[in-house]
């Protein structure tokens, strides 16, 4: 099997190097991250200016632009398409609304029309320890993954609690949960007088109870939600065509 891996903590995060070394095991893998921490950087393709690559004595590429980037070029580095697309390990989960913002998830979704579904792959915590856990359930997942059957340009979204790998109790097909929304943005100055804001930090976790992402990985269960790409939400199509009509 030939594996793209990719990340948005960037080409040096402790965890891109646990599931490169892990899957390296099994399958032949190639490395394209970006250059630093992107996180937060989405779906985001640079189209202002042309990217540039760098060798790393470790075999990783590592590019000057977002996950979906990285991905976008990684790609045409084989000869052939890769099977699949696997991103990570972030830094912290991705659970709930998180998807919207991740360029974890982002870099997997950018391997959505190859043969075998992406997967992106998050672990708990601001400072976790146990990337090799995560990377082991992965290399699990993708041992039977052709026999998978999803509908195409589904996104696997994989959250694993920091825990060493005996004391992970199995794994949940779940949903996404919700947060609540977001704080302000916070206000600061410069030394020299000049206004300045940060980023809030992601609203608590507010439907987060049996069945998703959030309630898996606090119980100490492997989190697996199906992304759908298409946005559609075909339930309100009679709705929105029966408003404009009555629009008229």
């Amino acid at each position: 099997m030939k594996l793209l891996l990719s990340n948005d903590d960037g080409v040096y995060a402790p965890g891109l190097e646990s599931l490169a070394r892990i899957l390296a095991q099994d399958a032949e893998v190639v490395v394209v991250a970006p250059d630093r921490n992107r996180s937060g950087a989405s779906n985001s393709l640079t189209l202002d200016r042309p990217l540039e690559s760098h060798h790393h004595q470790n075999g990783f590429v590592s590019i000057n632009g977002t996950p979906t980037d990285c991905v976008h070029l990684g790609i045409g580095i084989y000869s052939d398409a890769p099977d699949m697309v696997i991103s990570g390990i972030n830094c912290g989960c991705n659970l709930g609304d998180d998807v919207i913002y991740s360029g974890t998830v982002a870099a997997a979704m950018e391997g959505r029309h190859l043969h075998l579904p992406p997967i992106a792959v998050s672990l708990e915590g601001s400072n976790p320890q146990h990337y090799d856990t995560a990377a082991e359930v992965v290399r699990q997942l993708i041992k039977n993954i052709r026999g998978l059957v999803l509908a195409p340009r589904t996104v696997l979204n994989v959250n694993v609690p920091d825990l060493p790998l005996d004391q992970i109790k199995g794994t949940h097909v779940t949903r996404l949960g919700h947060r609540v929304m977001a704080d302000a943005p916070v206000e600061s100055f410069d030394p020299r007088g000049k206004q300045r804001f940060w980023i809030a930090g992601a609203g608590v976790a507010a439907d987060c109870g049996p069945g998703t992402d959030f309630f898996a990985v606090k119980s100490g269960y492997v989190s697996i939600t199906p992304l759908n790409i298409d946005m559609t939400q075909y339930s309100g199509m009679d709705n929105l065509s029966n408003w404009l009509e009555d629009a008229e």
